[in-house]
């Protein structure tokens, strides 16, 4: 076992709750003490160069506002500590790329070869985060009070279970015009949500 994986916090779904329903709750002490050390250390391994505070600071300031939509459902959305390091690679990530625009800024001036800093698995962390992303903003239209029920199921079994759209709509007793219309419909909510998500903290 690594010593990262060792280092791993216990997920308290009431630590959560409380955090998701009130921004400037006291326990987000609690929280930081719980999950600093595993955020310092995921960036010592995998992003050595950025400033550690920064990229820390950057990410809590962004959870504040991302809590709100979360919802901790391990089978559907996976564990916490994976959306937290989405976040944090995210960051880190942009980090390094502003990190290196300066450099090659400087490079052009004094004619020196900029050096290359991002992770070499910057593309694979780039697209976890992107498919994390996804997973919160499904989690959140399956949770969204205002969609109908028949809308998320349709959803589900056209985009998720990728079954038949006709055999959907006669399960549906409706046309196949109409189940395209609420698979698209539900599509386009989810871009929306994707890109609220993708501003939290920037």
């Amino acid at each position: 076992m690594s010593k990262f994986s060792k280092i791993l916090p216990k997920t308290s779904t009431t630590l959560l709750r409380e955090l998701a329903a009130d921004s400037r709750h006291a326990r987000w002490t609690d929280f930081v003490t719980r999950y600093e050390p595993m955020m310092r250390e995921y960036l010592r391994i995998r992003f050595p160069v950025v400033e550690a505070d920064e990229v820390v600071a950057e990410t809590l300031v962004a959870l504040v506002g991302a809590l709100a939509h979360y919802r901790y459902s391990p089978e559907e959305t996976g564990r916490f500590h994976n959306y937290l390091t989405g976040i944090l690679r995210h960051k880190a990530l942009r980090f390094c790329r502003a990190v290196e625009r300066e450099r090659q800024m400087r490079a052009a001036l004094v004619q020196e070869e900029p050096l290359q800093i991002v992770s070499p698995d910057a593309e694979n962390d780039e697209e976890a985060y992107r498919q994390g992303l996804f997973e919160v903003a499904v989690s959140t239209f399956f949770a969204e009070p205002s969609i109908a029920a028949r809308t998320k199921e349709v959803f589900r079994r056209t985009a998720i279970a990728r079954e038949d759209p006709e055999t959907v709509a006669h399960a549906f007793q409706m046309s196949r015009h109409a189940v395209d219309q609420i698979r698209n419909r539900s599509i386009a909510w989810l871009r929306r949500r994707i890109r609220e998500l993708e501003t939290i903290g920037d």
